[in-house]
């Protein structure tokens, strides 16, 4: 039975179908506000939503520095709101959760607005931070069981009368054969669909252990191409992490495992207890800008939502609605 969070779509007479493309988290979020707002929606996917590169996600709402720098900026904010609403109700999968951020800060006294909107954000005592960090904050984050997040989205997406169609995407022509408004949410995929030779796919792999009661996230900043970082989640810690650019290959790689082991448990004891359950790969969808626009495609139109790297999920509610906002507008 679907659970009732109290959303009910409007009803828009005469309103146009609308085919999104894809049913991760950026295309499961714009169906979710364009149905509600009363749009007819169909969503079509080569794989359902837990199998897609958003079940993979750690997850957890964060800064936004990529271009368009003010746009995503301004999406970030708005994706913070809903997490924050959403983080009302524990059949969502989102909680508010502890943060410690450690590792190359901003330097001088002075924020970036990224930054600045992160909740109860403040100084850590140098006492408390874990050995071979000098520097640390802590704060009070959205952090996403995505599992547990993407059923609920593919709920509220059918009470708002929309289902998900296993419907392989060949081109973007052929959805602008069944509707006037296409929304292009093809993640790594957009790179043939839209001939978009700047979309590259960013490696990713994490290892999920049982929890042992942690309930504190922890996230390193570096430039580097590896990182300490975990998400406790009820029933399982999501470790990591690394980003490799231009790997293909899904394969988990086993030394990688042990890395990612070897930093989490050296930052945290507890999780050497821990007991492994599986190790998880995807690939992040990169581009050099976050890309939400509209184009010509014949006679109907394309809204594409695509390109946002490791941040589709801090990106997800603002991206959507600025997707609403543009289909309302044709």
């Amino acid at each position: 039975m679907t659970p009732d969070f109290g959303y009910r779509p409007a009803v828009v007479t005469g309103a146009q179908q609308v085919v999104v493309i894809g049913a991760g988290v950026s295309g499961l979020t714009s169906a979710v506000c364009l149905a509600e707002a009363g749009r007819p929606v169909r969503v079509w996917t080569a794989a359902p939503p837990r199998e897609t590169t958003s079940v993979v996600a750690g997850a957890v709402w964060g800064p936004v520095f990529t271009e368009p720098v003010a746009r995503t900026l301004a999406w970030t904010e708005e994706s913070l709101r809903e997490f924050r609403e959403l983080a009302k109700h524990p059949a969502t999968g989102v909680r508010m959760a502890p943060a410690m951020t450690v590792g190359e800060l901003p330097a001088g006294d002075e924020l970036p607005p990224q930054a600045k909107l992160i909740p109860d954000l403040r100084p850590a005592d140098s006492a408390g931070l874990p050995e071979g960090f000098q520097t640390g904050y802590r704060a009070t984050m959205p952090m996403i069981d995505m599992p547990q997040y993407l059923d609920y989205l593919t709920q509220r997406l059918a009470a708002a009368g929309c289902e998900i169609e296993a419907h392989p995407v060949r081109s973007l022509a052929e959805a602008a054969d069944a509707a006037p408004t296409v929304v292009n949410c093809a993640g790594l995929s957009a790179r043939e669909l839209a001939g978009d030779d700047t979309v590259r796919p960013l490696f990713g792999q994490h290892v999920v252990l049982t929890n042992p009661g942690l309930r504190q996230l922890f996230l390193e900043l570096n430039r580097g191409p590896e990182w300490t970082c975990y998400f406790p989640h009820p029933r399982r810690v999501v470790c990591g992490g690394i980003s490799i650019p231009d790997r293909w290959d899904t394969t988990p790689d086993s030394e990688v495992t042990e890395r990612i082991l070897q930093r989490c448990r050296r930052v945290e004891p507890r999780l050497a207890e821990a007991q492994v359950i599986e190790t998880i790969t995807g690939l992040r969808p990169d581009r050099p800008r976050v890309r939400v626009e509209v184009e010509p495609l014949g006679p109907a139109r394309c809204i594409h939502n695509y390109g946002h790297g490791s941040h589709g999920v801090t990106l997800s509610w603002g991206c959507a609605r600025e997707v609403a906002r543009l289909v309302g507008a044709g």
